[in-house]
C-alpha cells in the first residue's frame, strides 16, 4: 500500500529540512516531498501537529539471540525497537555462542530477514569468544554480514591484537567499536567509585577504568590510521581525551546513552538493580559534561545499549545482579525531555545524533528522508505524555528504572520500507 503523510513537521538534517510538508511513499520508497495533493488508492496519514523523522538508528543494542532467548529475541527486540521509533538496530556480539564466525553471524542475518520487522545488523566479535586472546576471522565475518566489530562487554586486553584489529578494519572499511574497560581497575566493582559508593558500602569502579582504554585505543587508531568508535562514554575525563584527539585529527567518534545524560550515581540510593549498568552511572558533574559534549558535538551519537535481563536475574542483591537496562522503548522520550525540552539540542541535532550520524559511522544507507531512499519513517507527537508501565513493554525483559514514570514524546507510527510496522 502506498502512503501519503500530510501536514507533518518534517526534520531531515541531511537535506536541511525543518518545516511542515508532505511525503509520498510509493513501492516502499520516498517518491516525492513537498506540497502534495490527495491521491486515489493512497492511504493518507494526517500528521498535523506531529513530527515526521527518519527512522532512528541504534548502533549499540543486545538482542541476546542466539543463546539467551529467555531474555530477548530478534523478534521481540525488533518489536520493542519499532515501538521506540527505531527502524535499524545493530546487535552486539556477546551472544552464546559469540558472533565470532561466519556461522553465527549468518544465523543472525538470516533470522533478522525472516523476522523482517526492521533492519537488524550484527556487530561481529573482534576476538574468538570475545576472550581477547586471538583475532577472529574479520574478513569472513564481514562477508557474512557484520557491519562492524566489537568485543562489547569486554575490552581487548592485548594491545597488539587491538592494533591488528584496527589495521584489518581499515582494509575492510568497517568500524571498530571499543568497549573501554580496564578490568584490572574495575574488578569486582558494581558502581562508580567515590563518596556514594563508600556511603552505600558498594565496591567502586573508578573513571580511570574507562579512560585508560579510551586513551590506549585512540593512540592505536592514530598509529594504524584507522577509525575508532568509543562506546557508551560515561565520564568527563573520557570526553576530554576524545575532544583532544578529534582536534589532533584522529578518526575517532563516540556515543553515549540516555541513562548517562538523565541519571547519576545518586539514583542508586535505593539499591535498584535496574540502575546497575556498565560503565556505571557517574557523578552529576559527569552527567553535565555529557550534556555539554552532546551540545558541542564532541559526542557524535546517542545509542541505547539496550541490555535485557530476566526478572529473576535482577531480583537479587545489588552485588550479584548483572549489568544493564533495556532502552529501546524509552530512548527517544528521554532525549526529548532532557535534550529538546531543555534546549540542549534542536530537532535537527537530535535526529542527526539518533539517526543520520550513526548511519554514517556504520556506513549504512539510512538516516535520511531523501527522495528515492527506503521509506523508513517515524511520526511522533513530541508533547504527548504517557505512563511507562510493565504491561506496555514490547521487550521480553522489563529491567528498566523508568517503570511507572511519566514520559513525554510518543511514537504514533513507525514505517519500515513503506510498511506500517507499528502504530498506536
Amino acid at each position: 500500500m502506498n502512503l501519503l503523510i500530510k501536514n507533518g513537521h518534517v526534520v531531515d538534517p541531511k537535506n536541511n529540512i525543518d518545516k511542515v510538508m508532505d511525503i509520498l511513499i510509493e513501492d516502499g520508497k520516498i517518491s516525492k516531498a513537498g506540497k502534495i495533493s490527495e491521491a486515489k488508492g493512497v492511504k493518507t496519514i494526517d500528521a498535523k501537529g506531529k513530527f515526521v523523522l527518519p527512522g532512528l538508528v541504534d548502533m549499540h543494542a543486545h538482542l541476546r539471540e542466539p543463546g539467551r532467548e529467555d531474555e530477548e529475541t530478534i523478534k521481540t527486540g525488533s518489536l520493542a525497537a519499532a515501538k521506540g521509533g527505531f527502524t535499524t538496530v545493530c546487535c552486539m556480539p556477546n551472544t552464546e555462542p559469540a558472533m565470532d564466525n561466519q556461522g553465527v553471524v549468518g544465523l543472525v542475518v538470516s533470522q533478522s530477514k525472516r523476522v523482517g520487522i526492521i533492519n537488524v545488523y550484527p556487530i561481529g566479535a573482534i576476538t574468538h569468544g570475545r576472550l581477547g586472546e586471538s583475532l577472529a576471522e574479520l574478513a569472513s565475518i564481514a562477508d557474512a554480514g557484520a557491519v562492524g566489530f566489537s568485543d562489547d562487554g569486554s575490552s581487548v586486553k592485548n594491545s597488539q591484537i587491538m592494533r591488528r584489529a584496527l589495521e584489518y578494519s581499515k582494509m575492510l572499511k568497517k568500524i571498530i567499536i571499543s568497549h573501554c574497560e580496564d578490568e584490572e581497575l574495575s574488578s569486582n566493582g558494581v558502581m562508580n567509585e567515590g563518596y556514594m559508593s563508600t556511603f552505600l558500602g558498594l565496591s567502586g569502579i573508578p573513571y580511570t577504568a574507562e579512560t585508560t582504554i579510551v586513551a590506549r585505543d585512540i593512540e592505536l587508531a592514530k598509529m594504524a590510521g584507522a577509525k575508532i568508535h568509543i562506546a557508551h562514554v560515561s565520564s568527563k575525563e573520557s570526553i576530554e581525551i576524545i575532544e583532544k584527539a578529534k582536534k589532533d585529527g584522529v578518526k575517532v567518534t563516540c556515543e553515549t546513552c540516555p541513562h548517562y545524560f538523565t541519571l547519576n550515581e545518586d539514583s542508586l540510593k535505593d539499591f535498584n538493580t535496574n540502575l546497575k549498568v556498565n560503565p556505571p552511572l557517574r557523578t552529576e558533574e559527569d552527567r553535565k559534561a555529557i550534556i555539554k559534549a552532546l551540545k558541542s558535538g564532541v559526542i557524535d551519537a546517542v545509542a541505547t545499549d539496550h541490555a535485557p535481563h530476566a526478572e529473576n536475574e535482577k531480583e537479587v542483591e545489588f552485588d550479584c545482579a548483572p549489568f544493564g537496562m533495556i532502552g529501546l522503548e524509552t530512548a527517544l522520550s528521554l532525549a526529548i525531555m532532557e535534550l529538546i525540552d531543555k534546549h540542549v539540542l534542536s530537532w535537527p541535532d537530535l535526529v542527526d545524533k539518533m539517526s543520520l550520524t550513526p548511519s554514517k559511522i556504520l556506513g549504512l544507507d539510512s538516516g535520511t528522508l531523501s527522495v528515492g531512499k527506503n521509506a523508513d519513517i517515524i511520526i511522533i507527537d513530541p508533547s504527548k505524555k504517557y505512563k511507562f508501565t510493565k504491561e506496555s513493554i514490547m521487550s521480553k525483559s522489563k529491567n528498566t528504572p523508568f517503570l511507572g514514570k511519566e514520559l513525554k514524546g510518543l511514537v504514533e507510527y513507525t514505517i519500515f520500507k513503506g510498511k506500517i510496522i507499528y502504530n498506536i
